[in-house]
């Protein structure tokens, strides 16, 4: 059999999971007893995985989300008003499939950040791109962008983005141009793309906050009406986490 012409040839052709699969099959007692058939749906399945998982490296990396979150971590042991129901409802992402949004306030430290980014990370499991985004950083970033000509390009790429975080939300104050920036940015995604804010400020102050009642209504017109509300209670999570380990700090979840 000329296994290492075999061998050259999957690894000039980059297939890397079939190559790592038939070296197993190459060294595990047994594999002879299978069929080819059997063999060779072995060696496209590991293909497969190895491609996917690779593709998934891709597209986390791209995201840059805050914190390595994931649903299966959420802590529900300390009560906070997070709904186990409405997150196994969205953990089936069928709410990106609808172009729904999704609204996480709270006080600082409950754990809105983790929850955004869990939800995205389930997202980018699903095949899905996301990207993570501090709203005072995202329109620093915009208003550098109108000096340097790469704003359409930016903008272009958020709108084609499927889950959007946008985090800190209400966090300081907003000019004209930031909230012309931030309508702009929702209304290319109005319909189109799903969006997950998480603010400090209840949903009910938003208005107030944005200054100009008509960008107001227009930005809360397509963000609120077809979104999930998840509002955290409690005390802080890194509060809590620091207290059982001493001082250290750890994420909130």
């Amino acid at each position: 059999m000329l296994t290492n012409p075999t061998i050259e040839k999957l690894k000039s052709l980059k297939l890397t999971g079939m190559l790592k699969a038939l070296e197993e099959q190459m060294q595990g007692p047994g594999m002879s007893e299978l069929g080819f058939f059997d063999r060779f749906a072995l060696l496209v399945d590991r293909e497969l995985t190895e491609r996917e998982n690779r593709r998934l490296k891709t597209r986390l990396k791209a995201a840059r989300l805050r914190q390595p979150a994931a649903l299966e971590d959420i802590d529900y042991q300390h009560p906070r008003g997070l709904d186990k129901g409405l997150m196994a409802s969205l953990a089936s992402c069928q709410w990106i499939a609808a172009k729904r949004n999704v609204l996480i306030t709270g006080a600082t430290g409950v754990g809105k950040t983790y929850v955004a980014c869990a939800l995205a990370q389930k997202a980018l499991r699903e095949g899905q791109s996301a990207v993570y985004k501090r709203v005072p950083r995202l329109l620093h970033e915009l208003s550098v962008a109108r000096v340097d000509g790469s704003y359409p390009k930016i903008m272009s790429g958020i709108a084609k983005t499927q889950v959007l975080i946008l985090d800190d939300w209400g966090l300081s104050p907003l000019s004209a141009e930031h909230n012309r920036e931030l309508l702009e940015l929702i209304e290319d995604r109005h319909g189109l793309k799903s969006t997950i804010i998480t603010s400090q400020l209840p949903v009910e102050s938003w208005h107030e906050f944005m200054g100009d009642p008509t960008v107001a209504d227009a930005i809360l017109d397509r963000v609120v009406h077809n979104a999930y509300r998840i509002n955290l209670k409690g005390e802080s999570m890194r509060r809590i986490y620091a207290k059982k380990a001493g001082g250290e700090c750890f994420p909130a979840q």
